[in-house]
């Protein structure tokens, strides 16, 4: 029989009750109220007691201390009406057992409440056994109904009116309690003509797939669309809901998948008393619209029908996602999804996806696509950035597609997340500088982009950058930081250092001949001037070691003549590298970056050892490599572009730890990224679209590798350039000005040496 929770109905059944055993001692003894005494005690120590108990103090179980109450008043009942010298031997008999059982269940009580703090297995499971005797043998119940016994035995087995009116009065009120019943009759009953909500029975309850999934056989083969709200009839939870998901096959007829959903406090009565009319293990469609607005309100799956697209599939663990798709909305590598765990949306990446096959029921084979999605995690939208979320989300949980159209970048934002308004950005352009990064990918996929897109973000933060280009695309696109007519100027000046480039110039110490002396002094004076502190006028210096003809001897003189070799763009590379970092080591030890050196076509400037175009370049690679090695402590770094990934150095990459993994075929360069992106991320590269990228490393705002769609570069500077201002230029040749405004006789070089750029 059900118990009701509200107090103001049980104080009411209390006084019906009561009222009734007044009735009823009015028609078996003639007064409204029976006398004190051993007439009076099934009245006044026996049924008012158990009303009381059952109605007002435990009624819904009683614990051993409200036991110990109920048999104590007992003991003190029997000792008062206790005639032992008079009575005959069944009388004493039955005042024996009465008291033996009241004393058994005082001793039961007490033992439970010494034993239960123990920490003793054997004590433990003694004190849980003396916990259930307890509450059985001292319900109220069961207590006063020992002591009406007593009351009708003793007192009223002589007088045939009374023994039917007391015994009445004892099945009636104890044992039966119609009130309760027949209150729980009229609900049931009324729940079937005056129904809360409106219903439709659709089909039966064949199969629960735990957690949250109910399997239904539908009565007919009309088809439900995704997001009906089902009443579920579970002879073991009086209150569930249900949302339809998709079909899953047919036997007898076809088969409907449910999930479970919360039922929200506001309308739990009305969907109870609902699913009284139902049979049980049978589903009905809820077809009251404010309900169903009301639940809409309160549950997020309904709330974001739209979005939703899969399951939460077995093998999830703590950093990847396998999701059970079941509505295919432009699922793709890179999108995002959302899962709920622990009251958090945490998001996480597709990556991949295959098909799979399941049996649900009788071999009935259910296919479906299932995608794989690596954790990202909590969105913070103050700090617009991931916060790393804890643990895996539930089996079964609903799974959202996250979309937006309406993105607009930030300052700080280096590219998004494919279709969504979630970003990513450079969390320290310092270390992205000192520690180093790599933008590789195959030609055409927006390299360039990115990379003069970072050189402005660091020429913002006053970090002066060299660019070694065989492009010759930086100074065009980065026309606003760069002067062509003056640095076309001092890179003449570099070409002419010493006549054609130092070919005829033999010396007998072969370290001396040739030009590169002269050329690496001249280009040390040049970064000196450029890094100077005080020189705030230039902040980008782009070279083509193409356009410089510098030679080194290569042996001994013979016959006035020696062997003399043109130094390669890898050669150059090192002597360029070599001076900025013996500039910046003067300048001292710092934690902030002071310039970065850009290998355009790294593969051609930093080759691996197997991929050099003659022998001198592995000693040239060898020598930029540790100055790059050496460059972080005085604040000097690299950003590395290549098309190549295989025939880039290993030792400059390896030092590189931020990476930008653009589109790639190759598998030597996608097995090197595994290294630093994981298998999964590597194993997209071949599919990513033209200015997507998976982003990782120190510099990123995101603790694990993303995928990411860039900034458009027109967009990008229209957001960047509110805030950073290209710095007002003047392209002119100050040194050839300055020239003109003082006499004939000064020299042009002492000039070029004091110009305040």
């Amino acid at each position: 029989m059900a118990k009701y929770k509200d107090q103001k109905t049980r104080a009411t059944l209390f006084i019906i009750e009561c009222l009734l055993l007044i009735a009823i001692n009015k028609w078996a003894f003639g007064s409204l109220l029976p006398p004190p005494g051993e007439q009076g005690l099934w009245f006044y120590s026996a049924l008012l007691n158990a009303l009381l108990a059952n109605s007002l103090i435990t009624p819904f179980y009683s614990k051993p201390r409200n036991a110990i109450s109920y048999a104590f008043a007992s003991i003190i009942a029997l000792y008062i009406v206790n005639d032992l010298s008079n009575w005959l031997v069944f009388d004493r008999t039955i005042f024996w057992f009465a008291l033996s059982y009241f004393t058994l269940v005082l001793l039961l009580s007490f033992a439970q409440i010494y034993t239960k703090d123990s920490s003793r297995e054997w004590v433990e499971n003694l004190s849980n056994t003396f916990r259930i005797l307890s509450e059985k043998l001292g319900s109220p119940n069961a207590i006063f109904s020992v002591l009406i016994i007593f009351a009708l035995l003793v007192f009223h087995r002589n007088d045939p009116q009374e023994l039917i009116f007391v015994g009445a009065a004892w099945i009636i009120v104890v044992v039966i309690n119609p009130l309760e019943n027949l209150l729980e009759i009229w609900r049931r009953i009324k729940g079937i003509w005056v129904q809360s909500f409106s219903k439709k029975i659709i089909g039966e309850i064949i199969a629960y797939q735990s957690p949250r999934i109910v399997l239904i056989r539908q009565f007919d083969n009309q088809k439900l669309d995704f997001g009906k709200v089902l009443l579920l009839k579970d002879p073991y939870a009086p209150v569930k809901l249900g949302v339809t998901i998709d079909y899953t096959g047919r036997d007898e007829s076809i088969l409907l998948r449910v999930l479970e959903i919360d039922v929200p406090p506001e309308i739990e009565e009305n969907i109870s008393n609902t699913l009284k009319s139902i049979s049980n293990n049978t589903a009905a469609i809820l077809e009251d619209d404010e309900a169903i607005k009301n639940l809409t309100a309160h549950n997020y799956l309904l709330n974001n029908q739209n979005e939703f697209v899969g399951l939460v599939g077995v093998n999830t663990s703590v950093e990847k996602l396998y999701m059970e798709v079941v509505k295919d909305r432009e699922i793709a590598e890179g999108r995002l999804v959302e899962v709920d765990l622990r009251d958090q949306k945490v998001l996480y990446q597709v990556i991949d996806g295959l098909t799979k096959e399941e049996t649900i029921k009788q071999k009935n084979k259910y296919g479906y696509a299932r995608a794989e999605a690596r954790k990202i995690g909590v969105w913070d939208d103050e700090e617009k950035k991931f916060k790393k979320a804890n643990w895996f989300p539930q089996l079964n949980s609903p799974v959202y597609l996250k979309s937006s159209t309406d993105y607009q970048p930030t300052v700080d934002t280096v590219g998004r997340f494919p279709n969504t308004n979630y970003v990513t950005e450079i969390d320290n352009i310092n270390e992205l500088v000192t520690h180093n990064t790599a933008i590789l990918g195959i030609l055409g996929i927006g390299k360039s982009m990115l990379s003069i897109e970072l050189v402005e973000r660091m020429i913002s933060e006053d970090i002066k950058v060299v660019c070694i280009d065989l492009t010759n695309q930086y100074a065009e696109h980065l026309s606003d930081f760069y002067r062509p007519q003056y640095e076309q100027k001092r890179i003449e000046e570099l070409q002419n250092v010493v006549p054609d480039g130092g070919r005829r110039n033999f010396q007998k110490n072969v370290e001396e001949g040739g030009g590169v002396n002269e050329f690496k002094a001249e280009f040390q004076k040049e970064m000196e001037s450029f890094l100077d502190q005080d020189n705030d006028d230039e902040v980008l210096k782009i070279y083509n070691p193409t356009e410089f003809e510098v030679w080194r001897q290569t042996g001994g003189i013979y016959e006035g003549e020696a062997a003399m070799a043109s130094l390669t763009p890898t050669e150059l590379t090192q002597i360029i590298s070599e001076s900025v970092l013996e500039v910046c080591q003067e300048q001292g030890m710092t934690d902030k970056a002071r310039v970065c050196l850009v290998f355009e076509e790294a593969h051609s400037l930093v080759p691996e050892w197997t991929s050099v175009a003659v022998e001198g370049d592995k000693a040239a690679t060898n020598g930029t490599a540790r100055a790059i090695l050496q460059g972080r402590k005085f604040g000097m770094g690299c950003l590395l572009i290549t098309q190549r990934t295989a025939n880039v150095t290993k030792t400059i990459l390896n030092q590189c730890n931020t990476i930008f993994a653009m589109r790639t075929f190759d598998q030597t360069g996608k097995d090197f990224l595994a290294n630093y992106i994981g298998e999964d991320y590597a194993n997209i590269l071949q599919n990513l679209e033209a200015r997507q990228a998976v982003f990782y490393g120190k510099a990123s705002s995101c603790d694990n590798p993303v995928q990411l769609r860039l900034n458009d570069q027109d967009d990008f500077r229209e957001v960047f350039r509110e805030e950073f201002k290209p710095p007002e230029i003047t392209d002119n040749d100050q040194s050839e000005e300055q020239n003109n405004n003082t006499d004939d006789e000064v020299d042009f070089d002492e000039i070029d040496d004091d110009l305040p750029f």
